[in-house]
């Protein structure tokens, strides 16, 4: 078996402040907007705005009405510490970042080499999303 993520979703603190952001950030991997949609699942107290794409779909979604204004930690058990996405060369990650300055992004890290991480080659940047969610682009 080869392992393959089909889709994640990942609860956002303000779903209309998050899909601006996500609308403008997810193209740039690839995502078509033309295949962007929201859905009202009231028995589950949430909305939900999904990107899908041919290897990987991505979805937001609202939290519960008593959870909403609790902030987001990703070191808390159970909480997602950060994705990262591949890229095949250095100069994607340097384009991807680039193209994530012109979007205003929140890059925290920019493009450089990790030596500490494995494997050998490393070579990353990081942002975040407005609820302090962290992304990698990441070549190695």
């Amino acid at each position: 078996m080869e392992p393959v993520i089909s889709h994640i979703e990942i609860t956002v603190r303000n779903l209309d402040k998050a899909a601006f952001f996500y609308d403008k950030f997810l193209p740039l991997l690839g995502f078509s907007l033309e295949h962007r949609y929201a859905a009202a699942i009231p028995a589950h107290d949430k909305h939900v705005i999904s990107y899908e794409h041919p290897r990987l779909g991505i979805a937001i979604t609202s939290p519960r009405s008593e959870l909403a204004a609790e902030p987001v930690q990703r070191r808390r058990p159970g909480a997602l510490h950060h994705l990262a996405f591949k890229v095949e060369s250095r100069a994607e990650v340097d384009r991807l970042y680039q193209q994530l300055l012109e979007i205003g992004a929140d890059v925290v890290m920019p493009p450089r080499e990790f030596p500490e991480y494995t494997p050998p080659g490393y070579y990353a940047l990081f942002l975040r999303d407005p609820d302090g969610i962290k992304y990698e682009i990441v070549t190695y």
